[in-house]
């Protein structure tokens, strides 16, 4: 039997009625065995997500302030989902443990706080939405459930631990049939509650999916896939059906954020196919991630577009620059001295130039100019800030020719 592991993101856990979908799509597959929860996300626009709530719940105790109204909200949610699912988990009683560990500070179950650690009780708080919302699945789908804390470790330098994390995990899923994994969370050496940064239950699933040795990741979320371009910018913009672990590194880097690689990586390095589901779609296909070397040919030519903005370009022009041995390191090597990363270093016979992030010039473009008129003595040396990137991407692009005219055609156009 193959087998398939499924994240459900925030949306896909709002309530009663996304938790019924994800029964069902569980029920519909039986490849798809073990399960890997975020904690429940936003059920309207002026809604918000219990990590948020644990988060202010966190912040009010640390003030001393009372957190009861705050906690209120969480604990109403967890309890109408129980009830409305009729299950017959005692949530209430997990809830209770929580609030007590949250207002003494503790930074893992049953800690009382003594330590004054902040960074690693906020942690603890987080990632109990996920702890929770775990054990209701579990108890709703009627099998195992394994806390996070046991299988997904940091080393002391609070890094995942991807070693001993990979062992934790290959050994205790090798025993189950299936299993809920909470996302989101693991623990340090000495048991204290560490977190991925937003978005970790992304890691957590593909950590699941490597150890588990997946044929499939599925991450179900409340889109259908990856759209080719934003639909905020474009209207009604095609899916993309498969795209490789190379395109969509591009893609998040220019600003696409439905999934971003870095968070997969364990799947990519075990060459497991990533699938981006709509949960309240589970019908639609969605978009495949696969490895670069088997990628199938592109039924586009174009895999997707994406953009960002504020960027400066710095242009340098210095008559018989190509004769100058060693100036574009003297120009980087400028940028470095001032901590500065760049993005894309365009040249020409006497030209270069620079594309820098606003962030990174913040408070430093005068004396950026200033060193780089020392050191390179440039003819001339201009800046245009206000500027905006836009990547196309595409398996097909390179082979075909025209494409470079379409796309600054219809840049002419506009």
């Amino acid at each position: 039997m193959t087998l398939k592991v499924c994240k459900f993101g925030g949306s896909s856990l709002a309530n009663s009625g996304q938790l019924q979908k994800v029964r069902q799509i569980v029920a519909s597959d039986a490849d798809r065995r073990f399960i890997v929860p975020s904690a429940p996300g936003k059920r309207s626009k002026s809604d918000q997500k219990i990590t948020d709530l644990l988060y202010l719940c966190h912040d009010h105790a640390r003030q001393s302030v009372a957190f009861d109204e705050v906690f209120g909200l969480i604990r109403q949610r967890y309890l109408e989902i129980a009830e409305e699912l009729d299950l017959g988990i005692d949530i209430g009683r997990h809830l209770d443990g929580i609030a007590d560990d949250i207002a003494c500070g503790a930074t893992y179950p049953g800690d009382t706080g003594a330590s004054g650690d902040e960074k690693y009780a906020r942690a603890y708080a987080a990632s109990r939405g996920e702890f929770l919302c775990g054990l209701l699945i579990a108890d709703l789908l009627g099998i195992t459930f394994v806390d996070a804390s046991e299988v997904v470790h940091f080393d002391a330098d609070g890094m995942l631990d991807s070693h001993h994390t990979h062992a934790a995990l290959s050994s205790r899923l090798k025993g189950l049939d299936r299993a809920v994994i909470p996302g989101f969370y693991g623990s340090m050496p000495d048991g204290r509650i560490q977190t991925f940064s937003r978005g970790g239950s992304d890691i957590s699933g593909a950590l699941v999916a490597r150890s588990a040795e997946a044929v499939l990741y599925e991450n179900w979320t409340d889109v259908s896939g990856l759209l080719m371009a934003d639909p905020s910018v474009i209207e009604n913009p095609r899916a993309i059906e498969t795209v490789t672990y190379r395109e969509l590194r591009e893609l998040a880097y220019m600003g696409a954020t439905v999934l971003h690689d870095e968070a997969i990586f364990p799947a990519r390095e075990a060459g497991i196919h990533v699938n981006i589901r709509n949960t309240n779609e589970p019908e639609a296909p969605g978009t495949t991630i696969v490895p670069n070397a088997n990628a199938p040919k592109s039924r586009t030519l174009i895999s997707g577009i994406a953009g960002r903005r504020d960027f400066t370009v710095i242009a340098l022009d210095k008559a018989l620059m190509n004769r100058e041995i060693g100036f574009g390191r003297r120009l980087l090597g400028v940028l470095e001295s001032h901590d500065i990363s760049y993005e894309h270093t365009p040249t020409g016979i006497d030209t270069m130039s620079v594309v820098l992030a606003d962030a990174e010039l913040e408070g430093k473009t005068d004396a950026v100019l200033d060193e780089i008129r020392r050191v390179c003595q440039p003819d001339s040396l201009e800046v245009y800030p206000h500027m905006s990137l836009i990547a196309t991407v595409g398996r097909g692009m390179a082979k075909h020719p025209g494409i470079a005219a379409r796309l600054f055609g219809a840049l002419a156009e506009d």
